[in-house]
């Protein structure tokens, strides 16, 4: 939330026109404004939907010929969102337990990505952007829950061994406003392509 993933995936995909953009939709989850306002109630709900919506767009895209590029893994999901909720008691153990179990079903039917991009932000970036988008659902997010899935990311990308991982500080690269930035950017991707 806030890295600036959207962004990037359309930088590259008017970099490199050969490559279709693949977008999480968001606005399809029935139980994502219930759930930033009560998570508790509708963490496993949430979770599920997500999940099921992720395997879908994987389905369709073992379909595709040609590159695509994700916003978001499903990966993600578990390793980072489930767990999250977990830890903090608003997913209980049971439903947890359910949710890996399907989880590491799917994962062991998709091949993973070529290569992973992750998008490193700090804290600071990802509720300024946020604040500039205004989605209305994100805006009351608790700046401690922000906290707890930029420490899971940071956990989760270390022992992430499925493909090559790029790592991008999209904290200090203004890829969309500096030439220079774009540069480096580009530079750093063309070596994995």
């Amino acid at each position: 939330m806030g890295s600036g993933k959207s962004s990037f995936v359309r930088f590259l995909c008017n970099r490199y026109p050969q490559i279709s953009p693949f977008f999480e939709k968001n606005e399809e989850n029935p139980y994502l404004e219930d759930f930033y306002a009560d998570m508790e109630r509708w963490a496993f709900h949430s979770q599920v939907y997500f999940l099921t919506l992720k395997y879908r767009t994987h389905q369709e895209l073992s379909q595709v010929k040609h590159k695509v590029i994700q916003d978001r893994t499903i990966y993600e999901d578990a390793e980072i969102f489930a767990e999250n909720l977990y830890s903090q008691g608003m997913l209980p153990k049971r439903d947890y337990l359910a949710y890996r179990r399907l989880y590491e079903t799917i994962l062991a039917n998709l091949n993973p990505p070529d290569l992973l991009i992750y998008l490193k932000t700090d804290l600071r970036t990802v509720k300024k952007r946020i604040k500039t988008r205004g989605r209305d659902c994100e805006t009351g997010v608790d700046p401690e829950y922000l906290k707890r899935l930029n420490n899971l990311y940071s956990r989760w990308i270390k022992r992430y061994d499925q493909s090559p991982v790029l790592t991008i500080d999209a904290g200090r690269l203004d890829f969309m406003n500096d030439m220079v930035d774009r540069i480096e950017l580009l530079e750093t991707i063309e070596k994995y392509l």
